[in-house]
């Protein structure tokens, strides 16, 4: 009889699984909708159309082959992958208002933002070390930053990513999910499926929470510590006009260093189940469009050597 019971309880627990979820996405105001839509179509093109010009620049002149563009070359690579894994369904909420997504196809999702997201995080910490070097040694950074040093920098963060991606899929996809199956963001993220979950949930939520310090403050520390020393060195220089250079370009890459970190330091790093899912989408917003938005702007196209070659491919007097 015991086993029965257990052969029961597991039909049940296999017909109440869910198959699907219902995202709500970002609004559900029809009027709003519309141009919300219209808004994040725009800002989804033009992030596309940034990062690929900035990647054909780099690929297509020799004088932009340097550790520092390298960086950007995989950070804009990045930004398309990116935003292509969460655009697309906030795009479809606010066309169609909530709809259903399988929940294989709802865990793919999840498992490439979480690679994403985790990569970006690494990538930052390298860039900004690359900086550390270039300012506070120069004399060695051509060792420090020789081209295998670069390209470790730059396996590690997507390996890195993967790895930890790997595990906190694992662990989500595992767990019950007997109902209700209503996702209030609009892209399957870790929170609202942890707050879905129907089993004990604290394996995963330390899992969760180890790697959120691991990654994101772990590159965290980098990012500062790396800024830090580069605004000690800056404050060391003897012209006024050298200062004011390296101090309002370390503070432009802060204010997008700071963004990104806080919204998702604020989602990811709480052990807790979040129930303000308003805000979650707010936030998530921020780091999943207005980053990769801001970050070719921030870090490229505002940086001369590449407006001289933009100028120069455009044929610009």
């Amino acid at each position: 009889s015991h086993y029965r019971q257990m052969e029961k309880a597991f039909e049940v627990t296999n017909m109440t699984r869910v198959q699907q979820f219902i995202l709500l996405g970002l609004s559900t105001r029809l009027g709003l909708r519309d141009v919300l839509f219209a808004v994040f179509l725009t800002l989804y093109l033009l992030t596309l159309l940034e990062n690929t010009l900035i990647i054909y620049l780099i690929c297509s002149h020799n004088e932009l082959h340097k550790p520092m563009y390298f960086f950007l070359g995989n950070l804009s690579c990045l930004e398309m992958c990116y935003v292509s894994v969460t655009m697309p369904t906030l795009l479809v909420g606010l066309w169609m208002g909530p709809y259903r997504i399988s929940f294989t196809l709802c865990m793919t999702q999840l498992f490439f933002f979480i690679v994403l997201i985790c990569t970006e995080c690494t990538l930052l910490a390298s860039m900004a070390y690359d900086r550390f070097v270039a300012i506070c040694h120069p004399l060695h950074y051509p060792v420090l930053m020789r081209p295998q040093v670069c390209l470790g920098l730059a396996l590690s963060s997507w390996l890195g990513g993967l790895v930890v991606s790997v595990a906190k899929t694992t662990c989500i996809a595992s767990l019950s999910y007997c109902g209700p199956n209503v996702l209030n963001q609009f892209f399957c993220d870790v929170s609202p499926l942890l707050n879905l979950s129907c089993t004990h949930v604290a394996l995963t939520e330390l899992v969760d929470f180890i790697s959120a310090i691991v990654i994101f403050c772990g590159t965290l520390l980098v990012s500062l510590a790396s800024y830090t020393a580069i605004g000690m060195t800056v404050l060391r220089m003897p012209s006024a006009a050298a200062r004011h250079k390296a101090f309002s370009t370390c503070a432009s890459h802060l204010v997008v260093v700071g963004i990104f970190y806080s919204a998702a330091l604020f989602i990811y790093c709480r052990p807790s189940r979040i129930k303000s899912m308003d805000l979650n989408k707010v936030l998530s917003v921020i780091y999943t469009v207005v980053t990769p938005l801001c970050n070719p702007i921030i870090y490229c196209l505002r940086n001369r050597e590449v407006h001289a070659v933009l100028q120069k491919t455009l044929h610009w007097p």
